[in-house]
Protein backbone atom coordinates (compact mmCIF):
# COMPACT_ATOMS: atom_id res chain seq x y z
CA UNK A 1 0.00 0.00 0.00
CA UNK A 2 2.93 2.33 0.53
CA UNK A 3 6.02 3.13 -1.50
CA UNK A 4 8.04 3.26 1.70
CA UNK A 5 8.87 0.32 3.89
CA UNK A 6 8.83 2.53 6.97
CA UNK A 7 5.35 3.32 8.33
CA UNK A 8 4.58 7.03 8.66
CA UNK A 9 2.91 8.29 11.82
CA UNK A 10 0.80 11.42 12.01
CA UNK A 11 -1.39 13.11 14.60
CA UNK A 12 -4.59 15.14 14.71
CA UNK A 13 -5.21 18.05 17.09
CA UNK A 14 -8.10 20.47 17.41
CA UNK A 15 -7.93 24.25 17.92
CA UNK A 16 -8.02 25.15 21.64
CA UNK A 17 -10.90 27.30 22.86
CA UNK A 18 -9.14 29.08 25.73
CA UNK A 19 -5.77 29.61 27.40
CA UNK A 20 -5.97 26.34 29.34
CA UNK A 21 -6.71 24.52 26.10
CA UNK A 22 -3.79 26.25 24.41
CA UNK A 23 -1.45 25.08 27.18
CA UNK A 24 -2.82 21.54 26.91
CA UNK A 25 -2.27 21.53 23.14
CA UNK A 26 1.34 22.68 23.48
CA UNK A 27 2.02 20.18 26.26
CA UNK A 28 0.53 17.29 24.28
CA UNK A 29 2.33 18.28 21.08
CA UNK A 30 5.69 18.47 22.86
CA UNK A 31 5.15 15.02 24.37
CA UNK A 32 4.07 13.56 21.04
CA UNK A 33 7.18 14.85 19.27
CA UNK A 34 8.85 11.73 20.72
CA UNK A 35 7.31 9.63 17.94
CA UNK A 36 8.65 12.01 15.29
CA UNK A 37 5.35 12.43 13.44
CA UNK A 38 5.55 12.93 9.70
CA UNK A 39 3.04 15.73 10.14
CA UNK A 40 0.22 16.88 12.39
CA UNK A 41 -3.22 18.03 11.26
CA UNK A 42 -5.53 20.61 12.82
CA UNK A 43 -9.30 20.30 12.58
CA UNK A 44 -11.77 22.86 11.30
CA UNK A 45 -15.13 23.53 13.00
CA UNK A 46 -18.50 23.11 11.30
CA UNK A 47 -19.07 25.76 8.66
CA UNK A 48 -15.62 27.22 9.27
CA UNK A 49 -16.45 28.13 12.87
CA UNK A 50 -12.85 27.65 14.03
CA UNK A 51 -11.11 29.09 10.95
CA UNK A 52 -8.98 31.58 12.90
CA UNK A 53 -8.34 29.03 15.65
CA UNK A 54 -7.20 26.47 13.10
CA UNK A 55 -4.71 28.91 11.58
CA UNK A 56 -3.43 29.93 15.03
CA UNK A 57 -2.98 26.29 16.09
CA UNK A 58 -1.13 25.54 12.85
CA UNK A 59 1.28 28.40 13.60
CA UNK A 60 1.76 27.20 17.18
CA UNK A 61 2.53 23.65 16.08
CA UNK A 62 4.87 24.80 13.33
CA UNK A 63 6.74 26.90 15.88
CA UNK A 64 7.26 23.68 17.87
CA UNK A 65 8.88 22.11 14.82
CA UNK A 66 5.92 20.16 13.43
CA UNK A 67 4.92 20.01 9.79
CA UNK A 68 1.34 21.15 10.38
CA UNK A 69 -1.55 20.59 7.96
CA UNK A 70 -4.72 22.64 8.41
CA UNK A 71 -8.06 21.03 7.66
CA UNK A 72 -9.84 23.00 4.96
CA UNK A 73 -13.59 22.75 4.38
CA UNK A 74 -15.63 24.07 1.47
CA UNK A 75 -18.88 24.28 3.47
CA UNK A 76 -19.87 27.88 4.13
CA UNK A 77 -16.99 29.28 2.07
CA UNK A 78 -16.91 31.10 -1.26
CA UNK A 79 -14.20 30.50 -3.84
CA UNK A 80 -12.66 33.81 -2.84
CA UNK A 81 -12.67 32.80 0.84
CA UNK A 82 -10.85 29.60 -0.05
CA UNK A 83 -8.46 31.44 -2.37
CA UNK A 84 -7.54 33.84 0.44
CA UNK A 85 -7.03 31.03 2.97
CA UNK A 86 -4.84 29.05 0.58
CA UNK A 87 -2.75 32.12 -0.24
CA UNK A 88 -2.25 32.87 3.46
CA UNK A 89 -1.08 29.35 4.18
CA UNK A 90 1.14 29.38 1.11
CA UNK A 91 2.71 32.68 2.19
CA UNK A 92 3.44 31.16 5.60
CA UNK A 93 5.16 28.15 4.05
CA UNK A 94 2.49 25.54 4.81
CA UNK A 95 2.87 22.70 2.30
CA UNK A 96 0.14 20.27 3.35
CA UNK A 97 -3.64 20.51 3.78
CA UNK A 98 -6.48 18.12 4.60
CA UNK A 99 -9.33 18.83 2.15
CA UNK A 100 -12.82 18.03 3.40
CA UNK A 101 -16.38 18.85 2.49
CA UNK A 102 -16.93 19.69 6.13
CA UNK A 103 -19.96 19.69 8.38
CA UNK A 104 -22.93 21.99 8.10
CA UNK A 105 -23.63 23.89 11.31
CA UNK A 106 -27.21 23.57 12.55
CA UNK A 107 -29.57 25.92 10.76
CA UNK A 108 -27.42 26.29 7.64
CA UNK A 109 -28.95 25.29 4.32
CA UNK A 110 -27.78 22.23 2.43
CA UNK A 111 -26.06 24.19 -0.37
CA UNK A 112 -23.94 26.47 1.81
CA UNK A 113 -20.80 27.49 -0.04
CA UNK A 114 -19.94 27.61 -3.73
CA UNK A 115 -18.31 24.18 -3.72
CA UNK A 116 -20.48 21.30 -2.56
CA UNK A 117 -18.18 18.29 -2.43
CA UNK A 118 -14.64 17.48 -1.37
CA UNK A 119 -13.58 16.43 -4.88
CA UNK A 120 -14.52 19.94 -6.07
CA UNK A 121 -12.38 21.39 -3.28
CA UNK A 122 -9.42 19.22 -4.25
CA UNK A 123 -9.77 20.32 -7.89
CA UNK A 124 -10.00 23.95 -6.79
CA UNK A 125 -6.84 23.69 -4.67
CA UNK A 126 -4.98 22.16 -7.62
CA UNK A 127 -6.26 24.85 -10.01
CA UNK A 128 -5.26 27.65 -7.64
CA UNK A 129 -1.96 26.38 -6.28
CA UNK A 130 -0.69 23.65 -8.62
CA UNK A 131 1.40 21.12 -6.75
CA UNK A 132 2.32 23.42 -3.86
CA UNK A 133 0.17 21.51 -1.37
CA UNK A 134 0.27 17.84 -0.47
CA UNK A 135 -3.46 17.12 -0.21
CA UNK A 136 -4.93 14.58 2.20
CA UNK A 137 -8.58 13.56 1.90
CA UNK A 138 -10.92 11.51 4.08
CA UNK A 139 -11.88 7.87 3.58
CA UNK A 140 -14.64 5.88 5.29
CA UNK A 141 -14.00 2.12 5.57
CA UNK A 142 -17.41 1.63 7.23
CA UNK A 143 -19.14 4.12 4.88
CA UNK A 144 -19.78 7.82 5.38
CA UNK A 145 -22.80 8.25 7.67
CA UNK A 146 -24.64 10.25 4.98
CA UNK A 147 -23.83 7.88 2.11
CA UNK A 148 -26.57 5.68 0.69
CA UNK A 149 -24.51 2.67 -0.42
CA UNK A 150 -20.93 1.42 0.08
CA UNK A 151 -20.37 1.45 -3.69
CA UNK A 152 -21.42 5.09 -4.15
CA UNK A 153 -19.38 6.08 -1.11
CA UNK A 154 -16.34 4.41 -2.68
CA UNK A 155 -17.02 6.24 -5.95
CA UNK A 156 -16.97 9.55 -4.06
CA UNK A 157 -13.62 8.62 -2.55
CA UNK A 158 -12.18 7.66 -5.95
CA UNK A 159 -13.38 11.02 -7.33
CA UNK A 160 -11.41 12.85 -4.62
CA UNK A 161 -8.27 10.90 -5.45
CA UNK A 162 -8.72 11.46 -9.18
CA UNK A 163 -9.18 15.18 -8.56
CA UNK A 164 -5.62 15.34 -7.29
CA UNK A 165 -5.36 14.00 -3.72
CA UNK A 166 -1.96 12.68 -2.67
CA UNK A 167 -3.09 10.48 0.23
CA UNK A 168 -6.07 9.65 2.43
CA UNK A 169 -6.79 9.36 6.14
CA UNK A 170 -9.61 7.08 7.22
CA UNK A 171 -12.30 7.60 9.78
CA UNK A 172 -11.41 5.57 12.83
CA UNK A 173 -12.62 1.98 13.14
CA UNK A 174 -12.06 -1.03 15.38
CA UNK A 175 -12.55 -3.73 12.76
CA UNK A 176 -9.38 -4.12 10.68
CA UNK A 177 -11.25 -6.16 8.06
CA UNK A 178 -13.30 -3.10 7.17
CA UNK A 179 -10.11 -1.20 6.41
CA UNK A 180 -8.51 -3.97 4.33
CA UNK A 181 -11.74 -4.51 2.38
CA UNK A 182 -11.99 -0.77 1.65
CA UNK A 183 -8.36 -0.58 0.47
CA UNK A 184 -8.81 -3.64 -1.76
CA UNK A 185 -11.94 -2.15 -3.34
CA UNK A 186 -10.27 1.24 -3.82
CA UNK A 187 -7.21 -0.31 -5.44
CA UNK A 188 -9.46 -2.34 -7.73
CA UNK A 189 -10.77 1.03 -8.96
CA UNK A 190 -7.26 2.26 -9.68
CA UNK A 191 -6.45 4.11 -6.44
CA UNK A 192 -2.71 4.05 -5.79
CA UNK A 193 -2.30 6.73 -3.12
CA UNK A 194 -1.58 5.69 0.50
CA UNK A 195 -4.72 5.15 2.59
CA UNK A 196 -3.65 5.66 6.19
CA UNK A 197 -5.86 4.22 8.93
CA UNK A 198 -7.17 6.70 11.48
CA UNK A 199 -6.76 5.50 15.06
CA UNK A 200 -8.95 6.57 17.98
CA UNK A 201 -7.56 5.81 21.46
CA UNK A 202 -10.11 4.43 23.95
CA UNK A 203 -10.09 6.52 27.13
CA UNK A 204 -13.72 7.41 27.84
CA UNK A 205 -16.73 5.10 27.36
CA UNK A 206 -19.52 7.65 26.86
CA UNK A 207 -17.36 9.97 24.75
CA UNK A 208 -16.35 7.13 22.45
CA UNK A 209 -19.95 6.03 21.92
CA UNK A 210 -21.07 9.62 21.28
CA UNK A 211 -18.31 10.26 18.72
CA UNK A 212 -18.96 6.92 17.04
CA UNK A 213 -22.70 7.57 16.75
CA UNK A 214 -21.99 10.93 15.09
CA UNK A 215 -19.42 9.70 12.58
CA UNK A 216 -20.78 6.24 11.79
CA UNK A 217 -17.90 4.26 13.30
CA UNK A 218 -18.91 0.87 14.66
CA UNK A 219 -17.83 -0.01 18.20
CA UNK A 220 -18.00 -3.84 18.34
CA UNK A 221 -20.42 -5.28 20.86
CA UNK A 222 -17.70 -7.02 22.87
CA UNK A 223 -15.85 -3.70 23.32
CA UNK A 224 -19.03 -1.90 24.36
CA UNK A 225 -19.85 -4.60 26.90
CA UNK A 226 -16.36 -4.58 28.39
CA UNK A 227 -16.36 -0.79 28.66
CA UNK A 228 -19.79 -0.80 30.31
CA UNK A 229 -18.56 -3.36 32.81
CA UNK A 230 -15.68 -1.11 33.87
CA UNK A 231 -18.13 1.63 34.87
CA UNK A 232 -16.22 4.62 36.26
CA UNK A 233 -12.94 2.75 36.63
CA UNK A 234 -10.89 5.07 34.40
CA UNK A 235 -7.61 3.24 34.92
CA UNK A 236 -9.11 -0.05 33.76
CA UNK A 237 -10.73 1.62 30.74
CA UNK A 238 -7.40 3.17 29.75
CA UNK A 239 -5.50 -0.11 30.16
CA UNK A 240 -8.14 -2.02 28.19
CA UNK A 241 -8.14 0.69 25.53
CA UNK A 242 -4.38 0.54 25.11
CA UNK A 243 -4.52 -3.25 24.68
CA UNK A 244 -7.35 -3.15 22.13
CA UNK A 245 -5.93 -0.29 20.07
CA UNK A 246 -2.38 -1.66 20.15
CA UNK A 247 -3.58 -5.01 18.81
CA UNK A 248 -5.52 -3.24 16.07
CA UNK A 249 -2.50 -1.12 15.10
CA UNK A 250 -0.18 -4.13 15.05
CA UNK A 251 -2.59 -6.01 12.81
CA UNK A 252 -2.77 -3.04 10.43
CA UNK A 253 0.98 -2.57 10.25
CA UNK A 254 1.70 -6.29 9.91
CA UNK A 255 -0.62 -6.44 6.92
CA UNK A 256 0.72 -3.49 5.00
CA UNK A 257 -0.91 -0.30 6.29
CA UNK A 258 1.35 2.61 5.24
CA UNK A 259 1.19 4.26 8.66
CA UNK A 260 -1.14 5.34 11.45
CA UNK A 261 -2.93 8.64 12.04
CA UNK A 262 -3.77 9.14 15.72
CA UNK A 263 -6.80 11.21 16.74
CA UNK A 264 -5.20 12.63 19.91
CA UNK A 265 -8.11 14.77 21.22
CA UNK A 266 -5.23 17.04 22.38
CA UNK A 267 -4.00 14.44 24.88
CA UNK A 268 -0.72 12.58 24.48
CA UNK A 269 -0.95 9.82 27.09
CA UNK A 270 -3.10 7.24 25.26
CA UNK A 271 -1.48 7.57 21.80
CA UNK A 272 1.99 7.45 23.38
CA UNK A 273 1.05 4.34 25.40
CA UNK A 274 -0.05 2.59 22.19
CA UNK A 275 3.06 3.70 20.33
CA UNK A 276 5.31 2.37 23.12
CA UNK A 277 3.46 -0.96 23.17
CA UNK A 278 4.06 -1.26 19.43
CA UNK A 279 7.80 -0.96 20.21
CA UNK A 280 8.46 1.14 17.14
Amino acid sequence: MSDSTTPAFSLEFFPPRDLAGQERLVRAAKQMLAIQPKYVSVTFGAGGSTRAGTADAVRTLRNLGCDAAPHLSCVGASRQDLRDILQTYKNEGVRRVVALRGDLPSGMGGDAGELRYANELVSFIREETGDWFHIEVAAYPEMHPQATHPSTDLDHFVAKVNAGADAAITQYFFNADAYFDFVDRAQAKGVRVPIVPGIMPITNHTQLLRFSEMCGAEVPRWIRLRLAEFGDDKASIRAFGVDVVTELCQNLLDNGAPGLHFYTLNHAEAPLAVWKELAL
